[in-house]
């Protein structure tokens, strides 16, 4: 899913590359999508939302390059605290590499929001979930899959670390989940992982990745540089 949505989002595109950089950070980040996007232009709150101001780079003991965004506001935070969604590099679909794009593309204030675009009279809006939603469901449908809803990039964040052997109590702790709710996930993926990842496996060596319907651009926008981009602070 997200590798089709990588192809052929046009990251050039101020849309497109907020689309991108919310959809990757929520799926390997484990967030709602809620958490990247809101209802309405006014529903945005710098005091609720994620902003610009709340995303650092850094890298760490071993020279790996991270992201961490801190949540303003979460579900499962104790009062007067902040939740870090940590970030690493992921290939191709790299959520530290959309937020780089996103910034260079789309320069914004500390207090704008964090996955917002501009329209084309310049004015920076919010993401708006239903708007992204529709987005990313266009393009899926087009390749010939389901719609999605937005708790999918969530589970499906927990489910690909599982599938790859991180540790069920990691995945938790990067999820931000109490120990009661996650047991449901882990159930979930305990049932259908070995016919998921089987099939996988077997359709890995029968099928390859379609071509998207129209080319697209990927990577960093051409022209564009991520230091010049405002307001993604480096710690």
């Amino acid at each position: 899913m997200l590798t089709a949505l990588w192809r052929t989002l046009v990251l050039s595109d101020p849309f497109d590359a907020c689309v991108w950089a919310a959809t990757s950070c929520a799926f390997f980040g484990l967030m709602r999508f809620g958490k990247v996007a809101v209802r309405t232009r006014a529903a945005f709150s710098p005091v609720l939302h994620l902003c610009r101001q709340h995303v650092t780079f850094g890298k760490d003991d071993h020279g790996k390059p991270y992201a961490k965004l801190f949540l303003p506001s979460a579900k499962t935070a104790a009062a007067g605290k902040v939740q870090t969604v940590y970030l690493v590099e992921q290939g191709d679909n790299c959520p530290l590499a959309a937020l780089r794009n996103l910034a260079a593309v789309v320069p914004a204030g500390a207090d704008d929001p964090l996955f917002s675009w501009r329209d084309r009279h310049g004015a920076t809006r919010p993401l708006l979930r239903d708007a992204a939603v529709e987005r990313i469901n266009a393009i899926l449908m087009a390749w010939g899959w389901g719609t999605i809803f937005g708790h999918l990039f969530r589970i499906g964040g927990a489910s690909f670390f599982l599938s790859r052997g991180v540790s069920p109590e990691i995945v938790r702790l990067a999820g931000r989940w109490k120990s009661l709710a996650y047991e449901t996930y882990i159930r979930a993926f305990e049932q259908v992982a070995s016919l998921h990842l089987a099939h996988a496996e077997s359709s890995s060596h029968s099928r390859s990745l379609p071509a998207p319907a129209a080319s697209s651009a990927v990577g960093l926008a051409p022209g564009l540089s991520p230091q010049s981009a405002l307001q993604l602070h480096h710690g």
